[in-house]
């Protein structure tokens, strides 16, 4: 399945100076042309042009419709295969797993979580596990 992420941004206005572009057609002609290509070097593909009605506040209590117009573009999202969805899901879980502190108490160099004990020797009021947040 195909799927794609869309962008929508305001359309140009009014039109804009240039070069051997003359009269307002052509102004306002070259702003959209503009605004397209610096969306397609982005990876944009041009979908429609829409126009919206947005309602605005016009004095104190009254309300007005303004309609904008917006340009449309789109383009293809990756989709990720299943391994890599997994491999995805499982990274997040090992980087909560908390840091485990080595205690060297001769032969028994089991790892251990710091006990309440310890922490209030420390003078914490509740145990402190280390997280290593990669």
């Amino acid at each position: 399945m195909t799927r794609y992420e869309y962008q929508v941004i305001p359309a140009p206005r009014k039109g804009k100076k240039a070069r051997g572009v003359k009269g307002t057609e052509a102004r306002f002609a070259y702003a959209m042309q503009e605004a397209l290509n610096d969306e397609a070097a982005e990876g944009w593909e041009y979908v429609r042009t829409d126009t919206l009605p947005s309602e605005e506040r016009s004095g104190l209590t009254g309300r007005t419709t303004i309609y904008q117009n917006l340009l449309v573009f789109r383009r293809r999202v990756e989709e990720l295969s299943d391994d890599v969805e997994s491999a995805a899901d499982a990274a997040p879980a090992e980087a909560k797993t908390p840091k485990v502190e080595v205690k060297d108490e001769g032969d028994n160099n089991a790892p251990t979580l710091p006990s309440a004990t310890d922490a209030n020797e420390a003078g914490d009021a509740a145990p402190s596990i280390e997280r290593d947040d990669r």
